[in-house]
């Protein structure tokens, strides 16, 4: 049989576009759908826009602490509308780029919502069109629970939509989206609230991150309310929200809600059936490690398999998927063990392979736990200190490093290089004998004892 195009990508994001893009490179003729922005979450609602908020944020802290090195400044005001005006036409200048990096590839953009009809054929608006291979990169979307008032509540996505600042907020979650945005409310003025379940934020992660970001966002004077689950939202008569709980209510009245409670992922309109595929209770796609659902010619890659929701997994992953297909390399595929990710907290979080919790499990008494706490020297001439906390995982006779675990300062920035490094399979003893740059916080890694 004849087919439209060797390969369509349904997604216009990250992984859709990566894949495409690889495959076009090889010859094949392929096609990328997407009803919304090209780009997807991580350069419309995710984590490009996010990154420029944390940058506003940490100018605003940097303000603030300048008078320790001799400045005489103030934080006089800031202005929100006009941060997200230049931030909104950054975003359209990223969109266009990807639109012209798939024209100057070949390959073809199709706007619209697309629906299998069958396991080659997709509906899309008013055309059928047919296809050899299929890449499902949908992505995900934000959840939002099914409680009285939850629509009062705004998500992530409506985060990048607001227009104004808010003055007082409730965000609710324990994940690395909940304390991100906590992050930037706080620093940019917002008087904020986290609210968690459990006791608390970032519990998929090391317990020490956890801990030193709850005793972090105290001193900064974010209200941190743990072991606390809402069961209704409220609107006041003066269109305020009120967060009541099990057995009472949270004090005082909020001017906003938002929901970071986790995602689903986006697959509602593609028809999965008719395509002879299914997905669980949330919606995600069930993946080989070769990214191959449960037929042949049909893959998934990024946030809609549930696995590593990080952008840059999705076009590993994809690009990887490509190569395999299209370019002969027959045992082409993304390794998820070891990835390294980065929480943009204030400060940032870095954090890699096995938790010191998961290790223990894995190996028992095999494990050696190495561990540092001090102060940045970025903060030596100042009386109000936020310490920096970095943890080393090891395993066996010779110290294998199988997690690392980082909170602080530059965490973001160090942890890349340190990432190869672990992924190569470096023990204890190559990080001490390699020679320390001084003074850093990066050193603090080869020289812990």
């Amino acid at each position: 049989m004849k087919y439209d195009y060797g390969l369509i990508a349904i997604g216009g994001g990250s992984g859709g576009i990566a894949g495409a893009n690889r495959a076009a490179s090889y010859g094949v003729k392929c096609a990328v759908i997407e009803q919304a922005r090209l780009g997807g979450t991580c350069v419309n609602v995710g984590c490009v826009p996010k990154k420029v908020m944390w940058f506003a944020a940490n100018i605003a802290n940097t303000i603030r602490s300048a008078e320790n090195y001799g400045f005489d400044v103030s934080l006089n005001g800031f202005n929100w509308p006009e941060l997200k005006q230049k931030r909104d036409a950054y975003i359209q200048r990223l969109n266009g780029i990807y639109a012209n990096n798939l024209t100057n590839n070949g390959v073809d953009h199709i706007e619209g919502t697309a629906s299998f009809i069958d396991p080659h054929t997709l509906q899309v608006g008013d055309r059928q069109i047919t296809a050899e291979r299929f890449l499902i990169a949908t992505g995900g979307k934000p959840s939002i629970p099914n409680i009285p008032g939850a629509e009062y509540g705004i998500t992530s996505d409506g985060f990048f939509e607001l227009t104004e600042q808010p003055k007082n907020v409730a965000v609710i979650g324990a994940g690395f989206i909940a304390v991100e945005l906590v992050g930037v409310f706080q620093s940019l003025g917002t008087q904020v609230s986290l609210i968690v379940r459990g006791d608390h934020a970032l519990r998929q992660f090391d317990s020490m991150l956890g801990e030193e970001l709850a005793k972090a966002m105290q001193h900064q004077g974010i209200r941190l309310k743990t072991n606390t689950s809402p069961t209704s939202i409220e609107k006041t008569s003066t269109g305020k929200f009120i967060i009541k709980t099990k057995d009472s209510q949270l004090d005082g009245e909020f001017d906003g809600i938002l929901w970071a409670v986790g995602r689903a992922a986006n697959t509602d309109g593609l028809n999965l059936h008719a395509a002879g595929l299914e997905s669980d209770q949330r919606g995600f796609i069930q993946t080989d490690e070769w990214q191959k659902t449960t037929q042949d010619h049909i893959f998934a890659v990024g946030d809609v398999t549930g696995q590593i929701a990080l952008t840059p997994v999705a076009i590993a992953a994809a690009r990887r998927l490509s190569d395999r297909l299209y370019s002969d390399q027959t045992d082409r595929k993304l390794d998820y063990d070891l990835i390294p990710s980065v929480i943009f907290s204030h400060p940032p979080i870095g954090t890699i392979g096995l938790t010191e919790q998961q290790a223990k499990e894995r190996h028992g008494e095999a494990v050696k736990v190495y561990t540092s706490s001090f102060n940045p020297m970025t903060q030596a001439l100042s009386v109000d200190k936020q310490p920096t906390a970095m943890k080393l995982v090891t395993v066996g006779e010779d110290e294998k490093i199988i997690g690392c675990h980082l909170f602080g300062e530059s965490s973001d920035e160090i942890l890349q290089g340190f990432a190869v490094a672990i992924k190569m399979g470096a023990t204890k003893k190559d990080f001490d004998d390699t020679v320390a740059i001084h003074p850093t916080n990066a050193e603090e890694l080869v020289t812990m004892t």
